[in-house]
């Protein structure tokens, strides 16, 4: 028995974490990968029973995950992107809920023939979307900026108000009758706002207080954040049944902007938390499903579903962003993301089991329909948002482009020639004489210190996959590099080598953890090129083909050449290194730091016709 149990847990944990993988290898929606994962392990093969594996725990785990989850949510949400966004923000978690409440109630009775009651609920269920969905499906669509904000503040806030929605309309139903229901919404919703917020904030203050006072040594930090988060949620929800999640999603939006402590460290941890949190609970949630009742037999409930993704959302979204500045591409693609999740799944099954338990039968079939939404809207948005997002401009595949950090002339002589070539870049510089003669040139450029916090709120990095850090300074190439490593990945984040006055470079190279991959060579310092370009080197591009290969290129241009980029036959840009031998291939276009020689004709010309030479 004990073995069985052991096996369970292990597949739960193993099939969550190879879903994540295999969503980054092969390019897939992770969720639609989750929920196959765990179809299969569950009523498939019997692999996994949660029911059998946590008991009664398995609701209270779910909830306390859920809640690490939301206060997770809460610290990626910066109050400085509501400058942008707040009124479609604030329309879309005040109208929008109320109308996507009542149209899929109204839904709900009409087609699926529902009693009233239990189709209100299911209304005020079906509000929510969170980051458990959200968050992976931002991830895997890179949306621009601003839509990027709205869908995720959006998600994070409709979930603590679509579970204070449920808990009020629950107290309803076994009031008795509608007579007092007026009251128990507005005390209700009172409660859990003041009781929410306040513990909350209270979790956030005490928090911070004990950080600035040095009082919690760097090992604890993540486990005392992590008792808070679950100790402001339960004193929550005794005061107020599901108040918990807006209180633990404050504390979270409360730490996040604040400026008296760094929370780098708690915010590291919870989001490798989130992941395996997330994986977990979709396996769990997953294994759960009745196929025989859930899947397929059902048409009511598949037409529901279609008017859900077809109807409500697009209505929902269009009525509540009326006369905002909003365009027409970012109001489709709001329209086409409302994907529900894990806490829809654990608000119902846990409202469901009360109301059956108080002789409420009536509320059985609950479940299973907002199962069948979750797969639906999972199903539907995952396959198609990355797709939609594109084809509305919002979007690009695998982004290629590049953001410079400095924009002196010779740095400005490489992004030319890279958005020559069709690559999103954007140059940043404190230095003012830089950036104007960037702007004058037609490149895009923003005046900022590259390691200010409000940098990426202010720079559109749509289109932009990597960060080149190629200032004079060494330490700051190397802390910003680390400042966008949650950005773009360590795989993307490049720096000049260190200078070779660095004495402390040259007696101990500094470890990889704390820079970034070094671009193009090893003797590329900033004082080399520098004194190249200055010497009256040039950024070359050079078609590579069978009769101009690579070696006629070493041949031409000797020793002195430095290869920096390759832009492949599919247009994907790669990035020369110092621990890579560059080898490009017939087809591929070769991009150098070259002497200018003096016979540009020896350069056979491209396939059009036209020169290599730039």
């Amino acid at each position: 028995m004990t073995e069985h149990l052991l096996v369970g847990l292990a597949s739960i944990i193993v099939l969550g974490i190879t879903a994540q993988w295999l969503s980054w290898r092969l390019h897939l929606p992770v969720i639609l990968l989750l929920l196959v994962f765990g179809i299969v392990a569950g009523p498939i093969t019997g692999i996994v029973n949660p029911d059998e594996l946590f008991g009664d725990l398995l609701f209270p785990l779910v909830s306390i995950s859920i809640a690490i989850i939301l206060f997770e949510g809460g610290l990626n949400l910066r109050i400085n992107e509501l400058r942008r966004v707040g009124s479609v923000v604030r329309n879309l978690t005040t109208i929008g809920v109320a109308i996507t409440w009542a149209l899929s109630a109204f839904v709900a009775y009409v087609f699926v023939g529902m009693q009233l009651a239990p189709a209100i609920l299911l209304g005020a269920i079906l509000v929510v979307s969170g980051p458990t969905v959200i968050i992976p499906l931002l991830r895997q669509v890179k949306p621009a900026r601003n839509i990027g904000s709205i869908v995720k503040w959006e998600g994070i806030i409709n979930d603590p108000i679509g579970a204070i929605l449920a808990v009020i309309v629950f107290e309803v139903i076994i009031s008795g009758g509608m007579q007092t229901s007026l009251t128990l919404i507005i005390f209700g919703v009172a409660k859990a706002v003041i009781f929410g917020g306040l513990i909350g904030l209270f979790g956030a203050f005490v928090i911070v207080l004990l950080l600035k006072r040095f009082l919690i040594p760097d090992f604890l930090q993540n486990p005392i954040s992590l008792m808070f988060v679950i100790i402001c949620y339960t004193a929550s929800n005794v005061f107020q049944l599901e108040s918990g999640l807006l209180a633990v999603t404050v504390m979270g939006i409360a730490l996040a902007n604040q400026k008296f402590v760094s929370i780098k460290q708690i915010t590291e941890f919870k989001e490798n938390l989130r992941v395996l949190l997330i994986s977990s609970l979709f396996i769990i949630l997953a294994s759960r499903l009745d196929l025989e009742q859930t899947l397929f037999f059902n048409t009511a409930n598949w037409v529901f579903v279609v008017l859900l993704i077809v109807v409500v959302r697009p209505v929902a979204v269009f009525l509540s962003t009326l006369g905002l500045k909003l365009g027409r591409n970012e109001r489709f693609f709001l329209a086409w993301m409302a994907p529900r999740g894990i806490v829809a799944a654990a608000v119902a099954s846990v409202f469901a089991m009360r109301l059956v338990e108080r002789g409420f039968d009536n509320y059985t079939s609950l479940v299973a329909l907002v199962f069948q939404a979750i797969i639906g809207t999972v199903v539907v948005y995952g396959l198609t948002a990355s797709h939609v997002a594109r084809w509305l401009k919002l979007a690009k595949p695998n982004p290629q482009g590049v953001l410079f950090a400095g924009a002196q002339p010779w740095a400005q002589s490489i992004a030319n020639l890279l958005k020559s070539e069709g690559f999103e870049v954007a140059l940043v510089d404190s230095n003012w004489d830089n950036v104007t003669t960037a702007r004058n040139a037609g490149l895009r450029a923003y005046y900022s210190n590259i390691l200010s916090e409000n940098l990426l709120y202010d720079v559109q990095l749509n289109g932009i996959g990597r960060l080149f850090a190629i200032t004079p300074n060494d330490e700051v190439n190397s802390l910003a590099t680390l400042h966008f490593v949650d950005v773009f990945g360590t795989s993307e984040v490049y720096q000049l080598p260190l200078s070779t006055k660095s004495k402390v470079e040259r007696r101990e190279p500094r470890p990889l953890h704390l820079r970034g991959r070094y671009l193009f060579d090893k003797k590329a310092t900033h004082d080399y090129l520098t004194a190249r370009f200055q010497s009256g080197a040039v950024v070359k591009k050079t078609l590579i083909t069978e009769e101009f290969n690579y070696d006629s290129f070493n041949s031409m241009y000797g020793k002195t050449a430095l290869p920096i980029f390759i832009i492949t036959e599919s247009g994907d840009l790669k990035v020369c290194t110092a621990d890579s031998s560059p080898s490009p291939s017939p087809g591929e276009k070769l991009i150098s730091i070259v002497d200018e020689p003096e016979d540009e004709k020896k350069i056979p010309p491209d396939k059009n016709g036209k020169s290599n030479n730039r």
